[in-house]
């Protein structure tokens, strides 16, 4: 399997049929107008493939905000998927953080901030492997300072689809996962992320995004972060290097 950063603009109608396939063969309730247009949305898209299948995608929109004289890059998440037959590889994880590492130099931004919107409690548990210090979360209440530019920028690019009072997005088409991939695992019920995402977002069986926030910045990394943009650095040293070798 392979990971690719690819621009919206690039992907083929046939590309973007496979997408929707892919996504709606994990969620109900989408249809394919809203999924186009969520996708028409972004800016560029993640995607693994293995072959010419593709096995998982997913789609960032880079916009930049400004509150109380300080501005901000944000990346926020469209629709995302991982086949059951990627999720056991690291491919999606290290990909992202490689492209957002690309996407900082093209976008000449020193740091980003991601607004993730999480209806699935295995998202949520993505957050404390990768990220040391992310929103909200079970051990620290979210700085005031954060809560407002979460509050802002939820508002300016959400509107009245966001709640304010639980800072849950509700879609007016909610993305639903399917009932044999629904629920959360009695196996799962100790983990105390687990239990608190289901707390916060009482309504993610009914598609309600909770929204998170982090910094995407080396020094905010985890261990575990830290050997993806490694990864992810030296695949595309290696990339560039076989691009500038000579021919045989």
């Amino acid at each position: 399997m392979r990971g690719e950063l690819i621009a919206r603009e690039a992907l083929g109608a046939d590309e973007v049929s496979g997408m929707y396939a892919l996504f709606s063969a994990y969620f109900e309730g989408v249809s394919e107008r809203r999924f186009r247009a969520d996708l028409d949305e972004k800016q560029w898209i993640v995607r693994v493939m293995r072959g010419r299948e593709l096995c998982g995608f997913s789609s960032l929109r880079i916009t930049r905000h400004v509150r109380q004289g300080t501005s901000l890059a944000v990346v926020s998440s469209g629709d995302t998927i991982i086949a059951p037959e990627a999720r056991t590889t690291t491919v999606l994880a290290r990909t992202w953080i490689g492209a957002v590492n690309r996407l900082r130099v093209i976008h000449r931004e020193p740091e980003f901030i991601w607004m993730l919107l999480v209806s699935g409690f295995r998202t949520y548990r993505l957050l404390p492997v990768f990220w040391r210090e992310f929103y909200p979360r079970h051990e620290s209440a979210t700085p005031a300072s954060v809560d407002e530019d979460m509050q802002s920028v939820a508002s300016t690019l959400f509107g009245a689809q966001y709640s304010r009072e639980d800072r849950v997005v509700r879609f007016d088409e909610p993305q639903v996962l399917r009932a044999e991939y629904a629920g959360i695992p009695a196996a799962r019920c100790g983990d105390p992320h687990v239990n608190f995402f289901a707390s916060r977002n009482p309504g993610h069986a009914r598609g309600d995004e909770l929204v998170c926030w982090t910094r995407l910045s080396y020094d905010n990394l985890t261990e575990a972060g830290m050997r993806m943009w490694r990864a992810s650095s030296a695949g595309l040293r290696e990339r560039r290097d076989q691009a500038c070798a000579p021919p045989p």
